[in-house]
């Protein structure tokens, strides 16, 4: 008998120092492209995936992505009472009646393998999704909706994937393996921002996962890699040996919204694409052109 993915792993813990002096006392998570957090932009994703269970891997300074996700009982009361039933319906969208949030910690900052491992006892023996919020992804449908439709056909790990330029490789997880179709590869490796130099290729992962739980053993006894911290994609390789692992070509967009430059990009593309500012907007950029 097999199921779908019920659950989804957001890793947020880390201190978003590039965004600096702007996290200093704000978690990146809760920075707004438009009008939306990049958080609820990945929730959203996880969401129209029929995924109900979200799962936040969170520091100390993360309280606010916890209010966000929270009823705020006096905001609805006051809109409310305003009549400004549109602004309630936003406020109250944001965490729907059937979505189930649940917060663990991350009490030291030993990489992102070490952040879902965290996540162990409240996903328990189930396949999952992680999501990585920093990259904000966009496709019809979601991303991880088309992760989850490859997991129903496969029953296996999945990755997204995307090529990238062979001297940019050294960003990103560089996979290597098998073509199955246009869109699929069956993974035969997997390694931790290689240089150009030494690259089996030029597919990198991106910021999302469909893993099973045989991860979180692999997690366990793997030892600290590139940066002194454990990381995801050494267990990944140590998964390869004992199941397979395939990486997706996703049809979308994606914005690596951990920088300042690909931040400033979803930005203006989701800008432009609003339906309240969208036009406006995009005529306002016209002119300065």
């Amino acid at each position: 008998m097999t199921f779908g993915i019920r659950k989804a792993v957001f890793p947020i813990a880390g201190l978003g120092s590039r965004f600096l002096p702007a996290t200093k006392a704000s978690a990146k998570e809760m920075l707004p492209v438009v009008d939306k957090p990049l958080i609820q932009y990945a929730v959203e994703e996880a969401y129209e995936a029929g995924i109900r269970h979200m799962i936040f891997v969170t520091g100390r300074t993360k309280r606010s992505v916890e209010d966000h996700f929270d009823t705020a009982y006096e905001l609805e009361n006051e809109l409310e009472q305003a009549g400004k039933t549109e602004l309630l319906k936003i406020a109250r969208g944001i965490s729907p009646d059937d979505m189930v949030c649940s917060y663990v910690r991350q009490s030291r900052a030993l990489g992102l393998g070490h952040a879902v491992l965290c996540a162990e006892p409240l996903v328990g023996h189930e396949t999952f999704a992680v999501l990585l919020a920093d990259d904000l992804m966009v496709g019809q449908p979601s991303i991880t909706a088309q992760m989850v439709r490859q997991f129903e056909q496969l029953q296996s790990s999945v990755l997204a994937v995307q090529d990238v330029p062979l001297e940019h490789t050294n960003r990103y997880g560089i996979v290597s393996g098998a073509c199955v179709s246009s869109s699929l590869t069956s993974l035969t490796g997997i390694v931790e921002k290689p240089l150009p130099a030494n690259a089996p290729g030029t597919l990198a992962v991106a910021g999302r996962y469909i893993l099973t739980a045989g991860i979180f053993e692999e997690l366990k006894n793997t030892p600290k890699g590139a940066g002194g911290e454990i990381q995801l994609t050494d267990a990944i390789a140590q998964l390869l040996t004992k199941e397979q692992v395939f990486a997706f070509r996703y049809q979308g967009t994606r914005y690596d919204c951990g920088s300042k430059l690909g931040f400033l990009q979803a930005t203006v593309d989701l800008g432009e694409r609003h339906p309240q500012v969208g036009a406006e907007f995009s005529a306002w950029l016209s002119a300065r052109c």
